[in-house]
């Protein structure tokens, strides 16, 4: 069968994904193979995995597709070190060697690293092309209007345009440096978080906030145009042509300079979150409403790293124009290899396309699994305590007692989820109810910072009972945010007031307390009996213990380490934390039969784990 690989690399979560005759076969990031986070190097075990997941070799592959054109984008690099020298003459030579290297010899590089076994085709597509890609052909529509924001692809940082059928159409463009990726990064790196992975944290910041800084921003960053196309004035930045995203003119608007990163969190620091988070939405509204003006559809397909800020998608569902929108789940720089991948299958190659429901992304589970003799052999191999159920409905009853009873339990089932986000089968989850969980879970077990909220899985059937939604409203990709109903509430609207800041985490706002974020909010994922199997039956076997239809789910991994992959990795992060059961398939351990181990010893302990 006719096959295209589709491959991102060498800039951020480099990825690979395989199309076979039009379905989605695989997909995942490098870095869970690697256990190096936001790995950027060739994604030579993603690739491995993506064609023996097919069942096929590199020679059998018919197309090659990358996720950008690496020449357009070197143009852009040295057009804009030549207006800025020699300011950016620093960052030029920072950036040169891999190109020299690497980026400017990308066929070579891919045929290397399908070990000189591919010899036909490579594909090119442009960078938002291949999130315009990943948007529209995995979404159950037919026809809808495209947008795709992030930080820069080759020259564009944003673009819109249509899908139909089997094709896509960009029209309009927004241009580097005016770039609103940037603009949110540079508030990340001001506010002492990492560029391209601490936005998360930033948005999860804002509501301890007030945006006091909001019309400093609208006033002195950037012009915003009605159609939410802006200029951002950048005499406040440095990523043009320097090694810092904001330029000492910054540090003076806003007080002083950036935030040493770990350092303690000052109010500045909520305010700015919560200033740049609202200025955020209320451009990407403006986007929205002008996209459907000029396009005319009812539906709306999101991609590009920008479309990963589950508030603002909260915000469009329910203030936009459209009817519905679909988003990426794997929006940033990984899916547009899937987008690369697909826009060669259909695009390119004209293959008809046949929208599915509930859409073709498989509940973006395209990442490797275990079966259960590999995972007895490797827990035998170092003597791990288990109890094998093979019993699906005796194993989820027993989980949802022990979650029920205040246990954190690891949870690894099926396929890996493709994208940032842990949907139900890499997954640590806990009790919604308990006041304590979300302290407990960010520091006892994430190690993390304790501000960071959490997502509640909720029963699809059930969503708009516990928050404001549409009956049945799908959001099984964890990229929507939205209120909790008045009736689940509990603490007054005076009490609210008392706090400020960080102090705001003493409060109990809900009858799920562990996932209700400080204003009302809660990032949620609908679980549904199609996409979700086993995970679903926990619910339903939870909600029939309890009553609650919701659980706690987080991504399994520690900061700074990647989701985890295989069961060797599991088993470290779960002997590694205060987890207190964790569940593989259908094998369950329980951390008080486990070797009690220092971190030292845990990791010669794994040793013997084989990760083949």
């Amino acid at each position: 069968m006719p096959s295209v690989l589709g491959i991102s690399a060498f800039y951020h979560d480099s990825a690979a994904a395989l199309v076979v005759d039009g379905r989605i076969v695989a997909a995942a990031q490098e870095e869970r193979f690697s256990r190096i986070k936001h790995d950027a190097n060739f994604p030579t075990q993603a690739v491995e995995y993506c064609l023996h997941e097919a069942g096929i070799t590199p020679s059998e592959i018919d197309y090659v597709s990358f996720y950008e054109k690496p020449l357009l984008k070197f143009d852009r690099l040295v057009e804009t070190y030549l207006a800025y020298a020699p300011r950016g003459f620093r960052s030029f030579l920072a950036a040169l060697p891999v190109w020299l290297r690497k980026k400017l010899h990308l066929r070579r590089e891919i045929r290397n690293g399908l070990g000189g076994q591919f010899t036909k085709r490579i594909v090119f597509p442009e960078h938002h092309e291949s999130h315009a890609a990943s948007a529209f052909f995995p979404s159950p529509y037919e026809a809808a209007a495209i947008l795709t924001v992030d930080g820069v692809g080759e020259w564009a940082t944003a673009t819109f345009g249509t899908g139909q059928g089997n094709s896509i159409q960009l029209t309009h463009e927004l241009r580097f440096p005016h770039s609103l990726g940037m603009l949110y990064s540079a508030f990340t790196y001001f506010c002492g978080f990492k560029v391209n992975s601490g936005e998360y944290k930033l948005m999860g910041l804002a509501p301890y906030g007030r945006p006091l800084y909001a019309e400093l921003i609208r006033d002195k960053l950037l012009e915003v145009k009605p159609d939410g196309s802006f200029r951002l004035n950048m005499e406040y930045f440095r990523y043009c042509a320097g090694l810092t995203m904001t330029s000492p003119r910054f540090d003076r608007l806003f007080g002083g300079p950036a935030r040493k990163p770990e350092s303690p969190l000052s109010e500045r620091e909520t305010n700015l979150a919560a200033s740049i988070q609202l200025v955020t939405e209320e451009i990407l509204l403006k986007m929205v409403r002008h996209v459907h003006r000029q396009t005319g559809q009812k539906h709306l397909c999101l991609a590009g790293g920008v479309a990963l800020n589950c508030v603002a998608n909260g915000r469009i569902l329910r203030e936009g124009p459209f009817e519905s929108i679909w988003i990426q789940p794997a929006a940033g720089d990984a899916g547009g290899a899937l987008g690369a991948a697909l826009f060669t299958w259909h695009q390119l190659l004209g293959h008809p396309r046949q929208p599915r429901l509930p859409d073709g992304q498989r509940g973006s589970f395209l990442g490797p699994q275990s079966d259960d003799t590999s995972i007895r052999q490797d827990l035998e191999q170092v003597n791990a305590p288990f109890e094998y159920m093979p019993d699906d409905e005796a194993l989820c009853r027993r989980v949802a007692e022990l979650i029920a009873a205040g246990n954190v339990v690891g949870w690894v089932q099926g396929r890996m989820e493709f994208g940032p986000r842990s949907l139900g089968a890499r997954s640590i989850l806990g009790d919604a109810r308990n006041p304590a969980m979300q302290s407990v879970m960010n520091l006892k077990i994430k190690f993390r910072e304790s501000f960071r909220p959490f997502a509640p899985a909720i029963l699809e059937d059930r969503v708009h009972e516990y928050f404001e939604t549409r009956p049945h409203e799908s959001s099984p990709y964890m990229l929507i945010v939205a209120p909790v109903r008045p009736e689940h509430r509990t603490e007054s609207a005076s009490d609210h007031d008392r706090l400020a800041g960080l102090d705001q985490l003493k409060a109990i706002r809900s009858d799920i307390p562990a996932v209700t974020h400080v204003d009302y909010s809660a990032r949620i994922q609908t679980v549904d009996a199609s996409r979700h199997g086993r995970f679903y039956r926990l619910l339903k076997a939870f909600e029939s213990l309890t009553g609650c239809p919701v659980l706690i789910n987080t991504s399994f991994n520690v900061r700074g380490e990647p989701i985890v992959c295989r069961p060797a990795e599991a088993y470290r992060c779960f002997l590694a934390t205060n987890m207190d059961v964790l569940v593989v398939e259908n094998f369950v351990l329980e951390k008080r039969h486990q070797p009690q181990l220092s971190p030292e010893e845990v990791d010669g302990y794994l040793k013997q784990f084989s990760l083949d």
